[in-house]
């Protein structure tokens, strides 16, 4: 069945558990956070997030590389994920659109991908005990020497890894929606121009901001305050996008003294993911880390205003408090669990989501929140 060769993979957890498996990506060792995603297509799109580095992402949908991988698909340049954990992996892809395969992919980022395990036992060992970090390797097979590897190795709560994934330099992000009937961009007319400050930015949640009328401009995280202020001031931009990202927002401490800067000037703002949860550090209402974090395509989401539920594609570890309604009016809640989803800042032009609405992969039913972000920018 499978063309690739397989190589014996070895995996330690942090709760002590090892088990044994086969490698079709890169080979050699890495440590990393294991998660698990419930999405059940778009497994290039996942690999490609930025917001996964420093991750393993254990998908439950069994068959993994049946579609194989194309330039089109791909979220940012490469793949920063630790790894991958797949029950089944398919090497000979049947698409039309496929230009090489999922190993391939893997192999040209140095990503692991591991197959023929159990990744149901995998998805309920981290839902009873939460994500944890772990070791593979390809070229250590021994428990003891996996485990010291894994007791040296830093948490991923200790890691920067925003600095890996940024831009090192400022880009114009023209493209909108990829259309597969005519397989080609939209071009709609642009309305404003805003910066997006980039944590590790997916392709198509520019290109969403981009059909929604924006012209984008994508910096590095590194851009100052005084820099953006000064653009904003001059009218050369009516707005600021901060984006997804990987890691824990409580040690970005420059980005949330940045993000204050703004808020302090009344810049129009909205961010995704890693840019809400910034959002309300910089507000005073610091983050915390769920159990096992919201990874998937399938996740009900309540429209405070309209009172329809909306499916969501997630992404996330940590959370804002409840307690950040002091200073904003909730938007949106996870049917889930009843975690704050979206935000409305009371005092100033900010707005934020906690779930991707750009859906890539996913469904399109949240996509109208880039047009709502328009909307600001043209009423500020």
């Amino acid at each position: 069945m499978n063309k690739v060769s397989l190589k014996k993979v070895s995996l330690y957890f942090a709760n002590g558990m090892m088990l044994e498996a086969k490698s079709f990506g890169a080979l050699g060792t890495a440590v990393g956070e294991v998660v698990f995603n419930t999405s059940l297509t778009g497994y290039q799109e996942i690999v490609t997030d930025p917001s996964y580095a420093g991750q393993f992402v254990t998908f439950t949908m069994p068959e993994i590389g049946n579609v194989g991988c194309n330039a089109q698909d791909m979220e940012s340049q490469g793949a920063y994920c630790k790894g991958i954990i797949v029950r089944s992996y398919q090497e000979r892809p049947s698409n039309f659109r496929s230009e090489e395969t999922l190993a391939s992919l893997l192999e040209q980022n140095g990503v692991l991908g591991i197959c023929e395990i159990d990744t149901r036992f995998i998805t309920k060992m981290l839902r009873v005990e939460g994500a944890m970090m772990m070791v593979a390797s390809t070229k250590i097979h021994d428990k003891e020497a996996l485990k010291a590897l894994l007791n040296k190795s830093p948490a991923i709560e200790e890691i920067n890894y925003i600095e890996q994934v940024s831009t090192k330099m400022s880009y114009v992000h023209r493209e909108a929606r990829y259309s597969t009937d005519t397989f080609s961009y939209e071009k709609p007319k642009t309305q404003s121009k805003i910066i997006a400050l980039d944590f590790g930015v997916k392709r198509n949640i520019l290109n969403e901001l981009t059909h929604a009328g924006m012209e984008v401009t994508v910096v590095p995280n590194s851009m100052s305050a005084e820099d953006i202020i000064r653009k904003i001031d001059a009218k050369e931009f009516a707005g600021v996008f901060l984006s997804n990202g990987p890691g824990d927002p409580l040690i970005l401490q420059d980005e949330q003294a940045k993000i204050k800067k703004l808020i302090a000037h009344k810049v129009p703002l909205f961010g995704i993911c890693l840019g809400h949860q910034l959002l309300s550090i910089a507000h005073g209402y610091e983050t915390y880390k769920l159990q096992f974090g919201h990874h998937g395509g399938n996740h009900p989401v309540m429209n405070a205003k309209t009172r329809t539920v909306e499916i969501t594609a997630q992404n996330h570890n940590y959370n804002v408090p409840d307690s950040v309604t002091e200073v904003a009016t909730v938007t949106h809640t996870n049917l889930f669990d009843n975690t704050i989803e979206g935000l409305q800042y009371n005092d100033s032009p900010t707005m934020s989501v906690q779930h991707h609405p750009e859906a890539s992969p996913g469904p399109h039913e949240s996509a109208y929140i880039f047009a709502q972000f328009a909307k600001m920018l043209k009423d500020s």
